[in-house]
């Protein structure tokens, strides 16, 4: 797993893009959706309010494997997360992280029958970060075809139970 200093980088990274894509295993195929992000800090675990009748919780229940995307392409910011996914009907987390948005998806409010967080627990993933804009990026990209090296675009790290770079 990742150190306390690590999560806080991937919290500060992911925590602007806000809403990622979550994939799930449907068959032998791959789904994903959107989710947005609910908590205000980021300690190894994610948590998305979800309806429990929905697809995804039934791709879930068949298989916990799952991999979140955040892709900010304005400011060059990507992550990668794989993890573990399951869901609950938790009452403290649902009131927790309760707020107007998701109250709009749950019309009848936090006592909906279906009304339900998914937990999210990351294993490994990797980000690649670039402060350069897209002219500069370009730039070096080109460069780098010219003398046959690889262009340094920005930071990209591996972190998890997969090992680093």
């Amino acid at each position: 797993m990742s150190s306390p200093e690590h999560k806080q980088k991937i919290w500060q990274l992911i925590k602007k893009i806000n809403t990622g894509m979550l994939t799930t295993h449907h068959g032998g195929e791959l789904r994903a959706r959107p989710m947005v992000l609910v908590q205000d800090e980021y300690d190894g675990t994610l948590w998305f309010y979800t309806d429990l009748e929905s697809e995804k919780v039934l791709e879930l229940e068949q298989d916990h494997d799952i991999c979140l995307s955040f892709a900010d392409p304005d400011s060059q910011t990507y992550v990668s997360l794989t993890g573990t996914g399951r869901a609950t009907r938790d009452k403290k987390l649902i009131d927790k992280y309760w707020n107007s948005f998701v109250a709009a998806w749950f019309p009848q409010g936090k006592e909906s029958p279906n009304v339900g967080m998914l937990e999210i627990k990351i294993k490994r993933g990797e980000h690649w970060d670039s402060s350069s804009s897209k002219m500069v990026n370009s730039i070096k990209t080109m460069k780098a075809r010219l003398t046959g090296e690889q262009p340094e675009l920005g930071e990209h790290e591996k972190f998890g139970t997969a090992g680093k770079n």
